[in-house]
């Protein structure tokens, strides 16, 4: 993979028209006119801002405005589903199964997503990271409901939340790069704590409260690291294979998943100690890059950086799509699921 290169792309969204009953009222959500691509080590940047996407694709042809019906008279689903673009952008929101055409739009958001389950369709609320000042929660379909800050205005990249209901936040860049933030009861400033990585990507917590992420250290090597329930000293796991690409990290009710980004495929392990022992590969196909993935009921969601859009596979199966959501995509970063 080349890291080192700078490409220029060309890629917009004119704007995004939508009806008064999604988040913000009527709102256009823009992109750059032209987006610029470059590499810190293994790490992309667009625009200027580090993302936690492998491969971010910005050549897609312009996606013209789109008027969104309103979602909560067409809701026929009791499971509602976020593709998250580009921070700043929006996120768009589906009503699957069994349609896949976008519903609704949450705007002023982006970024990467969670919710209050390890696994499956989160139970009424969701969490989008978008920024120092942009820990968002929601009530589904879009309802805000409170605001959570990083208080060195360092950027985060990534969230998850235990069966207590504490909110993990990772640090992507800034003074705090590399860090894991911990929200006690999902509220106050928050409890920083130190990590051997260099950039946090993915985080996720197992059902004893342990919690574990991953990234990439100082090195540019990918590193998956545990913090103990209890303890404020984390340590790095030693995983049995090779993971090229820090991707999701989340427990799937049996095991702790690692997606690689770059493998396009869901490893599940077993953790004792400081080892992750392999013990089953999930493969996708069709998929280029899935920036985030959510593990719901049967299925795995998938925003896709390298297609810009959002795809639906079977889990634990795997294989091709089953479903491939419509609407209005720009540069996805993250996914959630959650039920009213």
């Amino acid at each position: 993979m080349n890291t080192t290169g700078l490409v220029k792309c060309a890629g917009a969204l004119i704007a995004l028209a939508l009806c008064s009953a999604c988040a913000g009222g009527s709102a256009v959500a823009p992109s750059s006119a032209t987006n610029t691509v470059a590499y810190i080590g293994p790490t992309a940047s667009v625009n200027g801002r580090l993302v936690t996407a492998a491969r971010p694709n910005l050549t897609g042809v312009p996606r013209y405005p789109t008027i969104v019906p309103d979602l909560t008279a067409k809701s026929t689903s009791p499971y509602f589903e976020y593709i998250i673009n580009f921070y700043g952008t929006y996120a768009s929101i589906f009503n699957y199964p069994p349609n896949v055409k976008q519903v609704g739009t949450i705007n002023n958001v982006g970024g990467q997503g969670c919710t209050n389950v390890l696994h499956g369709y989160g139970k009424k609320t969701f969490w989008i990271v978008a920024g120092a000042t942009s820990i968002n929660k929601y009530k589904v379909p879009h309802k805000p409901l409170k605001t959570l800050s990083i208080s060195d205005g360092s950027m985060p990249s990534s969230c998850a939340m235990n069966k207590a209901g504490d909110l993990a936040v990772g640090i992507l860049d800034g003074s705090s790069t590399g860090d894991v933030v911990i929200f006690k009861n999902a509220s106050g400033t928050g409890t920083f704590i130190k990590t051997p990585l260099a950039r946090e990507y993915f985080d996720g917590y197992d059902p004893n409260g342990n919690l574990f992420f991953d990234g990439f250290t100082s090195a540019s090597r990918f590193a998956l690291v545990e913090l103990p329930v209890g303890s404020t000293t984390p340590h790095i796991i030693t995983t049995s294979n090779t993971v090229q690409f820090p991707g999701s990290v989340q427990w799937d009710g049996k095991y702790l998943t690692v997606f690689d980004q770059l493998a396009n495929k869901m490893y599940q392990y077993h953790v004792k100690g400081t080892t992750a022992t392999l013990k089953g590969t999930v493969s996708f196909s069709g998929s280029s890059d899935c920036a985030q993935t959510w593990i719901a009921k049967g299925v795995v969601y998938c925003g896709d950086a390298g297609n810009n859009n959002g795809e639906v596979f079977n889990y634990p199966a795997g294989g091709s799509p089953i479903a491939v959501f419509t609407g209005n995509f720009d540069e996805p970063l993250g996914t959630v699921a959650a039920a009213k």
